[in-house]
């Protein structure tokens, strides 16, 4: 199975195809200059600027032009200027690409970043090219997991630098995008054997700072211990919060240093939504399986589980969308039954 992207111009949306693997861009000209440099968008929660956003496509409507893309993966698309970059694995994950498209359909680029040797066993919903690149003026900067980590030169494809010695048993495949802050490149790295996130100094790719979770997981099975989230850079107060959901919890950290400021302790691991910030809190899936909501104020220091946890929604929820928020209310898309919901921000209750 493969997938394909779709973008009205600053809004993207994947899906999955049984047969090819195509980059379409759908037609919405007042949002076409627009940069999208990150999972979810220039502010990482899947909100975009403008209004004239395409509704409705086919292989006849709103297309302007297709492209097929070799190899397949599950990561959204990048924009800046006029380049697209997507990320692909090719022969069963043993050889690791970043592709760039013009937002003319013009294949430019497509760069062997890594060679893989033996991939690790990975579960059917994920692939080997899952994590989201970031993008910024003149680089790129792929994430495949423990398989690596690179910057590329946008205009030429050079690999500018690399690193492979971050590793971690995911034991379903990596699914954590990086994600860009001041000079840093931070991205996760919650495997089932260890659990920290890092940031690497994105000019050279040296280790800036790494953190380890503090919550004591030997407590629960090895294979309760991972998760697939990506951190979301919040400002509240005057005080600038990396929100880091993982595995039995979640975290606040400085992003500056990797120091922890909060965390929150639940049941749950292999999450995969990231977090949304709105109204002095943050909206977080605990889980895989039984995933819930919660709703943490950002206020507290320490571990803020009995004191800063606004409320919990417990009914069905996703496991694999990230939600959105919006004029007071929360939105997600149960992926299990294919059911959307909204519930009220302040309170919790279904809408």
């Amino acid at each position: 199975m493969k997938h394909a992207l779709a973008f009205s111009g600053c809004r993207l949306l994947s899906w999955i195809l049984l047969a090819t693997c195509v980059l379409v861009l759908l037609d919405a000209s007042p949002l076409v200059g627009q940069n999208w440099p990150q999972f979810r968008g220039p502010t990482g929660d899947g909100h975009v600027a403008g209004k004239k956003l395409v509704t409705s496509w086919s292989e006849s409507e709103n297309i302007r032009w297709k492209v097929a893309i070799p190899g397949s993966g599950w990561s959204s698309p990048v924009i800046w200027g006029d380049q697209v970059w997507v990320t692909s694995a090719r022969k069963e994950g043993r050889e690791l690409y970043a592709q760039c498209v013009t937002r003319t359909g013009e294949l430019i680029h497509d760069v062997k970043v890594f060679d893989i040797e033996q991939p690790e066993v990975k579960n059917a919903l994920n692939s080997f090219a899952s994590p989201t690149p970031a993008i910024e003026e003149g680089r790129l900067y792929v994430h495949f997991g423990s398989y690596g980590t690179a910057c590329l030169d946008t205009g030429s494809g050079e690999i500018l630098w690399s690193r492979r010695d971050l590793t971690l048993d995911h034991q379903e495949g990596p699914g954590s995008s990086p994600i860009l802050h001041g000079n840093y490149l931070i991205f996760h790295c919650d495997g089932r054997d260890i659990q920290y996130l890092t940031a690497l100094h994105k000019q050279t790719g040296k280790t800036a700072w790494k953190t380890s979770r503090s919550i004591d997981l030997s407590v629960v099975g090895d294979f309760a211990r991972k998760a697939f989230s990506t951190p979301l850079i919040v400002t509240h107060g005057g005080v600038t919060q990396l929100v880091s959901p993982a595995a039995q919890g979640c975290y606040s950290y400085d992003p500056a240093t990797g120091k922890e400021l909060w965390r929150v302790r639940y049941s749950g691991f292999s999450a995969v939504p990231s977090p949304v910030f709105t109204g002095g809190k943050v909206h977080v899936i605990t889980d895989f399986a039984k995933p819930e909501i919660w709703a943490v104020r950002l206020d507290g220091r320490g571990d803020v589980t009995e004191t800063h946890v606004d409320w919990t929604f417990s009914g069905s929820a996703s496991s694999t969308p990230s939600v959105v928020a919006a004029d007071g209310l929360l939105y997600f898309i149960v992926d299990k039954t294919g059911v959307a919901s909204c519930l009220d921000l302040e309170s919790g209750k279904l809408v």
